[in-house]
């Protein structure tokens, strides 16, 4: 059932009293606090968190280093193991506590305690040395399903300071080559595969494509965890069996001492330019946010069965599957599957069967499960929910409504939470004992992130005014750098706003902040389009589509979709004009579709096209996206027209979008 969404966000929903007076913030005045400390000294904010939430094998000498922005740098002269953090320091008192519960889409689960975890830890961390010669600052990537193994080998590369960058197990074998190539990664560490929908898929064959013709010539070996048992081919000299090697090594592995600023991992994001980009990520400003905002955002605790459905390619599954939960000592949940398998009750079943307390998922999961199984959470006792939360996009205000009063009860909070990959954690966020809840509003930036809705000159936006989101001083877990580009890093987060003569991070995305301090996320301001949660560069897209022989050239924009937020729609010129018959424009867009599922993966693929006569250009041959994105909307194109090089070539474009 439809809301009147305009009415319902502008209303307020405070904390649930009861949780908030045993929250680790239980209100405002005590959020308001820890904001002025930031305010009064940050460093010594940070400083002090740093000292009492991280095991330190040497202390810092200095909390932030400026001196050459915006490559800084944070707790400089640490030493530290993110590995340590997150499973030894935890063995005195937790060892047989569980760390990770494990189920499989068929039914089949594992339970791993501290102390296991460590063991497995240990003899995968031994095995890479030994066997496979990874050593400190080596890349490995790890292109796997959602299995324990994958967090293992996150853990495990961590321990020897390898730095590993984790791939999505759903990008196509030329988009693992890439990021492969640019990394040059040591060792290739894959699955055979895993299970989908209840059937078996396959991910080896994919690292077989991307290595042939030697196209990855850093890449010496691959490793391969047994999950599905299908038949893989085996490359004789570079092919190993992880599951068989990794029994004869030891338990006992002695962290490498890291510095704070050491790269922990790797992680690739669409830009607005066709190449991915390498975010890097440090190690101890990064474990640092993402515990303290599994204390704050979720309020996490000893007792809490914690679950992030998240998939462990991308950074929400790095920071809130594996790392944030592990650094806190909690019990983390690993599912491998889909939410509608066997049915749209899959999720809800499970939270009842391990209790979970803390919940966090995606707007488009939420509109999905809502939109095909809105009976079905009825069937369950979710009681043990005591907060839920959203990532990836903002959630519009029915779906929120549903997730408020359907799966938590009208008692839970939603921690409708704003970040980046490039930002590590949360940076604005409701915190759940505290935090007055505006639904479909990330509300509040947590303590000591400065951030700001600011006007391209670096003035503060108007109170209802669309605005730029920039954080305007550096955070501990913020991006260090684009791997092997210096001059992309800059020019992508710190060239488009200065405040007050310094250049700050612009996210790109767009804002409004009332006059309640409220910020509401308005989506993208580049050429990024968000689906699903996923961050998909429209460049790539682009190149991709103009491998089509007939294409001329093409622009990728967005357009709202009622389950995944957004899709992505393309209008495509091709060569020799105009197509006569729908048929025929189905046929093309499908075999485009088929170039962009082999080029990116099928998370890239069109839900449209528009085959048109030209594209809207300057004289400068730049193409206004901006007048794309209103057609393929539907709303009216408000921009000045005349300074385009055919200006009628928009009037031809929304004829052909009516007639669709």
């Amino acid at each position: 059932m439809q809301i009147d969404e305009s009415n319902f966000a502008k209303q307020i929903f405070e904390p649930n009293r009861e949780f908030a007076k045993h929250a680790r913030i239980r209100n405002m005045c005590e959020y308001d606090d820890l904001c002025y400390q930031a305010s009064e000294d940050y460093e010594k904010f940070w400083g002090d968190l740093a000292k009492s939430r991280i095991t330190w094998f040497k202390p810092f000498d200095r909390v932030l280093n400026e001196d050459n922005a915006p490559f800084y740098r944070w707790f400089e002269g640490g030493k530290l193991n993110v590995s340590y953090q997150c499973i030894d320091r935890h063995l005195k008192d937790k060892k047989n506590k569980v760390a990770i519960i494990f189920e499989g889409e068929m039914g089949d689960y594992k339970v791993i305690t501290y102390r296991k975890l460590s063991v497995e830890v240990n003899k995968t961390a031994n095995l890479l040395k030994n066997q496979f010669d990874i050593k400190k600052g080596d890349r490995v990537v790890l292109y796997m399903p959602m299995i324990p193994e994958t967090a293992i080998f996150m853990l495990a590369c961590a321990r020897i300071g390898a730095i590993h960058s984790v791939v999505f197990g759903g990008f196509s074998p030329e988009a693992l080559r890439d990021r492969i190539i640019d990394a040059e990664a040591k060792l290739v560490v894959t699955a055979d595969g895993a299970f989908r929908k209840g059937k078996p898929y396959m991910l080896k064959p994919a690292v077989d494509k991307a290595l042939e013709d030697n196209a990855c010539p850093s890449v010496k070996k691959v490793l391969i965890v047994t999950r599905n048992h299908q038949d893989i081919n085996y490359v004789r000299g570079r092919d190993f069996s992880y599951n068989e090697m990794v029994e004869y090594e030891s338990s006992i592995c002695p962290p490498e001492q890291m510095d704070s600023e050491d790269p922990l991992f790797l992680l690739y994001t669409s830009g607005s330019t066709g190449k991915p980009k390498g975010v890097k990520h440090s190690s101890a400003g990064y474990i640092l946010h993402a515990q303290l905002t599994m204390e704050w955002v979720f309020d996490i605790r000893d007792s809490d069965n914690y679950w992030c459905t998240a998939d462990v390619g991308w950074i929400t599954g790095h920071t809130y599957v594996v790392y944030g939960p592990l650094a806190c000592g909690a019990t983390t949940i690993i599912y491998e599957g889909t939410l509608v398998y066997p049915n749209y009750g899959r999720w809800w079943k499970m939270i009842d069967e391990y209790k979970v307390d803390k919940f966090y998922t995606s707007p488009t999961a939420i509109r999905m499960l809502h939109s095909h199984g809105e009976d079905e959470p009825k069937k369950y006792d979710l009681s043990s929910l005591k907060v839920i939360g959203t990532v990836g996009e903002p959630i519009n205000p029915t779906a929120w409504k549903w997730f408020y009063e359907e799966i938590g009860g009208s008692r839970c909070s939603i921690v409708d939470t704003w970040w980046q990959t490039e930002t590590g954690g949360h940076l604005i966020s409701p915190l759940p004992g505290a935090t007055p809840i505006r639904p479909s509003c990330a509300t509040f930036p947590l303590p000591g992130i400065m951030a700001e809705v600011l006007n391209e000159d670096g003035t503060k936006a108007a109170y209802g005014e669309q605005g730029l989101l920039c954080i305007t001083k550096p955070w501990p877990s913020m991006i260090r750098g684009i791997w092997g580009d210096d001059k992309r890093y800059i020019d992508s987060y710190f060239s488009q706003v200065k405040k007050d003569g310094k250049a700050v991070y612009f996210s790109g995305d767009g804002a409004i902040i009332d006059e309640n301090g409220y910020i509401t996320i308005t989506g993208r301001t580049d050429d990024v389009v968000n689906v699903s949660g996923h961050r998909i560069g429209t460049a790539e897209i682009e190149s991709a589509i103009a491998k089509h022989p007939s294409v001329a050239e093409s622009a990728c924009v967005s357009r709202l979709d009622s389950i995944t937020g957004e899709s992505l729609f393309a209008y495509i010129v091709l060569h020799d004009g105009v197509l006569n018959t729908a048929a025929e424009e189905i046929s093309i867009l499908k075999e485009v579709n088929n170039i962009i599922s082999k080029e990116i993966g099928n998370i890239a693929k069109l839900g449209s096209a528009l085959f048109v006569p030209g594209l809207p250009k300057t004289r400068s041959g730049k193409i206004m996206r901006r007048i794309l994105k209103a057609i393929a909307r539907a709303d009216e194109v408000t921009q000045d027209v005349s300074t385009l090089e055919d200006p009628k070539v928009v009037e031809e474009i929304v004829k052909v979008a009516k007639r669709g």
